[in-house]
């Protein structure tokens, strides 16, 4: 037994080795992927059983998330992961690991217990969040099946707290495998909960659950419960000292705390939007709520992919240098990441644009126009919320909450305005669509141009701008090409499954790519050559070993 242990040990130890930011960003991109295409088939068979069937019990799943997914997020998500590591890394680059095992104790314990109590909050006032605010436009029975899924799912922001504690301790002296793969099994619990759960659950011959689409809000704790258990085991030979109790004179702790809430509000104001636009899809008919949630979801699969794991292996890199007070390689690192996120969302965001019936009949036999015209009006926020998580990141690197802040809570009303006006124009959840890629143009483009003038209008060279004209140029030709693959290869009437759709999908995304990096090499954009390389390596291997 001791044997098997020190075994396991060895294997999570060696899973855990720092990693390079390259290296980093391939793992959380990897992941990243595997769990978007579990998220397609946890789509897909969820829309397979409810979206013609029970539209109104498919759109009382999806409001049932809102308010436990806003309490976590305003409170423990991204604030955490962007306020904890800058100040975790400096007590561990000082070597003072005990005063970084008492911060992230005291910040786990904390957080802990703040979302406890939320998520008593949830199942206590369920009944009037889901009517009066998450979705009053819900039919009754509708409205009483969300009301009981929010209570179900309510837990979730506990489990999730600890877990994200955890994955930001890991994550910030550079372990990302565990941090990566957590949220892949949180698709798989769902994923059970759809195929099991939803037929009851019998052990022993006792009927403990009868079955419905109930079971799927099993299957979301069943996730938050696996992600969990993946966060701790990834804590394996980290050496973290956990102690219950929080440390309120931890000079950390409290730097935390006070920058904290403004990330939190800030965070928060993203998921503020998303009960408004719940709350006015639940007034635009059946499948109204689910179509434009399952936009969202597929609009965010790029934003993940690109800018969420590509800022995040940049981050402690910038964390570092700014803590070190390095501006010169802080700016310079910045602006790679600027260039490297926007070389490959702009002709993502473009090229979506052409394929987006395709990526659609991945999660719905046949495929949904409304869902796929909802898809098309978030084009705009596939680039610029790409482009977001980094520009973000370079102020949370130096501790500034509050510039972002200011700049999230103006857009917000900005994306509030079009959104109340769209739907006075009965645009339908297209228009809360288009309200959110204006917002996010809106929001990325007065950072980014905030943050070139604190840096005295360094960050953006006349280099940067030449570049950029020519990935634009790129980008555009891209799209072209994109569009004549689907004329090429159209959907037809008999494409309703994955396999009759998703080799046109391959081919159209595979020539478009190649036809990308050709033409990017031909204008000679720097971050085309190491993709280049490694396909040159790949391909000629075994021709040069011979």
């Amino acid at each position: 037994m001791k044997g098997q242990k020190n075994r396991f040990r060895s294997v999570v130890s060696l899973v855990n080795t720092r990693l390079s930011v390259k290296t980093a960003a391939i793992v959380i991109a990897s992941s990243t992927l595997i769990s978007a295409l579990l998220g397609i088939f946890r789509d897909r068979w969820l829309n397979s059983m409810y979206y013609d069937t029970y539209p109104a019990g498919l759109d009382a799943y999806t409001a049932a998330f809102t308010v436990p997914d806003f309490l976590f997020f305003i409170i423990t998500s991204g604030a955490l992961a962007v306020t904890f590591i800058p100040v975790f890394n400096q007590r561990l680059v000082a070597g003072n690991k005990k005063s970084a095992w008492e911060l992230s104790g005291s910040i786990l314990n904390f957080l802990a217990i703040l979302c406890l109590i939320a998520s008593i909050f949830i199942m206590v006032f369920a009944d009037p969040l889901v009517r009066y605010v998450v979705a009053p436009g819900l039919n009754e029975s509708a409205m009483a099946l969300a009301i009981n899924m929010m209570r179900v799912i309510a837990i979730n922001p506990f489990l999730f707290a600890i877990a994200t504690v955890l994955s930001s301790m890991q994550q910030a002296v550079g372990r990302f495998v565990f941090y990566a793969v957590a949220p892949a099994l949180y698709n798989v619990g769902i994923i059970i909960g759809i195929l099991v759960f939803t037929n009851g659950i019998n052990i022993f011959g006792i009927q403990l659950f009868e079955g419905g689409i109930m079971g799927v809000a099993l299957g979301v704790v069943l996730g938050a419960i696996l992600q969990l258990v993946t966060s701790i085991i990834g804590l394996v030979g980290l050496g973290f000292e956990y102690e219950f109790k929080i440390h309120w004179r931890n000079q950390g702790f409290r730097s935390i705390l006070k920058v904290l809430p403004l990330r939190s509000v800030d965070q928060g104001i993203d998921y503020v939007t998303s009960i408004m636009n719940t709350n006015l899809a639940s007034r635009m008919g059946e499948q109204s709520i689910r179509a434009f949630q399952q936009a969202s979801s597929l609009h965010s699969m790029p934003v993940n992919l690109i800018g969420v794991a590509i800022s995040t292996a940049f981050f402690p890199r910038l964390s570092e240098e700014a803590g070190l007070g390095d501006e010169s390689a802080y700016r310079d690192t910045l602006r790679s990441a600027y260039r490297t996120i926007i070389w490959i969302s702009l002709p993502v965001a473009i090229v979506a644009l052409f394929i987006r019936g395709y990526v659609v009949n991945f999660i719905k036999n046949g495929g949904d126009p409304k869902i796929a015209s909802v898809l098309a009006a978030f084009v705009i926020a596939i680039f610029c919320q790409s482009l977001y998580h980094i520009v973000a990141r370079g102020y949370y690197a130096k501790q500034n909450t509050r510039v972002p802040l200011i700049i999230s809570i103006i857009a917000f009303v900005v994306q509030f305005a079009c959104a109340i006006g769209f739907s006075i124009l009965n645009l339908g959840p297209e228009g809360l669509a288009y309200a959110a890629s204006i917002s996010a143009l809106f929001e990325v483009a007065v950072l980014a141009v905030c943050q070139n003038r604190d840096m005295h209008r360094q960050l953006f060279d006349s280099e940067f701008w030449i570049v950029m004209g020519k990935i634009l140029l790129a980008s555009v030709f891209t799209g072209a090409v994109a569009y004549i693959m689907t004329k090429l290869l159209p959907l037809r009437a008999v494409d309703n499954s994955f396999l009759t759709t998703f080799p046109k999908f391959l081919v159209i995304t595979a020539v478009t790519g190649v036809f990308y990096l050709v033409i990017c090499s031909i204008l000679r954009i720097e971050e085309v050559k190491p993709v280049v390389q490694k396909i040159n390596d790949m391909l000629f291997k075994n021709i040069k070993h011979q």
